[in-house]
């Protein structure tokens, strides 16, 4: 290990400044792509500059950028009804078009982050969006419709498709035009795209229909390419063959992620790093009680809460390594005295909800960076933020040997909340 000026400056300024310093129902008559950029007044999501407090230090909340709402078919099929065919008709359509739920690069929608993302879009849409994984290609196909009238139809499902893009928020210090310092929302790392739909509509429509313009039966009829000689033309009755513009999107594959959504890419874990670390240590401390984080002796084991003493060979002693600083935050590893690794999320569980903090060899990792928010000055109180995977450190329960977990949305409890205090 060696120490450098510039950080053992920061660990300085650090340990000074912690210890001296202070829906609406879904109908046919869809709206045409409309963009939005914000939560309508009234709602109770989080916003950039609303107050938090120390307990909110350990979480996040997802913020909603921009949305746009797109009626999209999503099932079709051309059907010709000639005299004597009418009555009730159940058809089979063709996919035209794949909607998949996903925040991110993550679609398995299981993590508290992008519940409350999906959530803050319906509350911004002001429409009933699906809040957990699915797809349109998982709904029934079939289409039942009463016609009475001859004609070339087009039979279909439907939807309004809305994305857009997200902002993290995160609880930090940030200090106010007269001077003072106060806690705020601020916009942090992690932000991404976002798409999910309502619930499907069916219906069926002829070229003769007059329909609202930019509604979901609008682009039903526009699939029947009405001014084209395959649809003029008299055909049997039942399906009529797709044109190009009814033939089915070639659906993209979703692959599985490697990595979690937003993030930097993670190096392999194979050199030790040469780590510039402050000369200071610290303890990662409940606040107000005995237990700290304190690093395993054997490699298979995770980071637990335990008590600090004369026999704690110094496992509860973690140095920050790397620092630096942007709008406020705190970027660092964390070295362990005790064991001579660094904390980080294993790569196999960087997208696992309550995944165990470890400690390995220390190398260049960004799952191996975290960010550390502050509390005013004059207290020593922080949030812990993994870089890589985004999410926030904390623990089930407040007990000797509890693991050091990450939660995507933090503890909201405020046991994500620690003390950082110089030994």
């Amino acid at each position: 290990m060696r120490s450098t000026g510039p950080v053992r400056r920061i660990g300085r300024l650090l340990m000074a400044t912690t210890a001296t310093a202070a829906a609406g129902a879904v109908t046919a008559l869809s709206l045409a792509a409309t963009p939005a950029a914000a939560a309508p007044t009234g709602t109770t999501a989080t916003r950039p500059g609303d107050a938090c407090t120390a307990a909110d230090l350990g979480t996040r909340h997802p913020y909603i950028k921009s949305t746009e709402v797109s009626p999209t078919i999503t099932h079709f099929k051309g059907w010709y009804v000639t005299e004597g065919t009418t009555g009730q008709q159940t058809v089979s359509t063709d996919t035209t078009t794949v909607i998949s739920v996903s925040v991110g690069l993550n679609d398995t929608i299981e993590t508290s982050f992008a519940v409350e993302a999906l959530s803050n879009v319906k509350a911004t849409v002001g429409l009933d969006v699906k809040l957990e994984y699915t797809s349109t290609s998982e709904e029934s196909n079939s289409v039942t419709w009463n016609l009475t009238q001859p004609g070339y139809y087009g039979f279909y499902k439907g939807t309004k498709k809305v994305t857009g893009t997200y902002g993290s928020l995160n609880c930090n210090r940030a200090q106010q035009d007269d001077g003072s310092w106060a806690l705020e929302w601020t916009e942090g790392p992690g932000s991404g795209s976002f798409t999910t739909f309502t619930t499907l509509e069916e219906g069926a429509v002829r070229c003769q229909d007059g329909v609202p313009a930019d509604s979901i039966m609008a682009k039903a009829q526009a699939l029947l390419d009405c001014g084209s000689a395959a649809a003029k033309a008299d055909h049997p009755a039942g399906a009529v063959a797709p044109t190009a513009q009814q033939k089915p999107d070639r659906p993209a594959l979703h692959p599985t992620p490697t990595t979690p959504a937003e993030q930097p890419t993670a190096t392999a874990h194979s050199t030790r790093a040469a780590l510039d670390c402050s000369a200071e240590a610290y303890k990662i401390a409940v606040p107000g009680k005995p237990l700290s984080w304190g690093a395993p002796l054997l490699a298979d084991d995770g980071v637990r809460l335990r008590p600090s003493s004369i026999f704690s060979a110094h496992l509860d002693n973690w140095r920050l390594c790397n620092v630096t600083e942007q709008d406020g935050v705190l970027e660092a590893s964390l070295w362990n005295w005790g064991n001579g690794g660094c904390a980080t999320i294993a790569e196999q569980n960087a997208s696992t909800e309550r995944a165990v903090l470890m400690t390995v060899p220390c190398a260049e990792d960004d799952l191996q960076r975290f960010y550390v928010y502050r509390d005013v000055p004059g207290s020593s109180k922080i949030g812990v933020q993994n870089k890589y995977t985004g999410s926030m450190m904390g623990y089930d329960r407040y007990a000797d040997g509890e693991f050091i977990r990450q939660y995507s949305s933090g503890r909201q409890d405020g046991t994500g909340t620690f003390d950082l205090t110089a030994v």
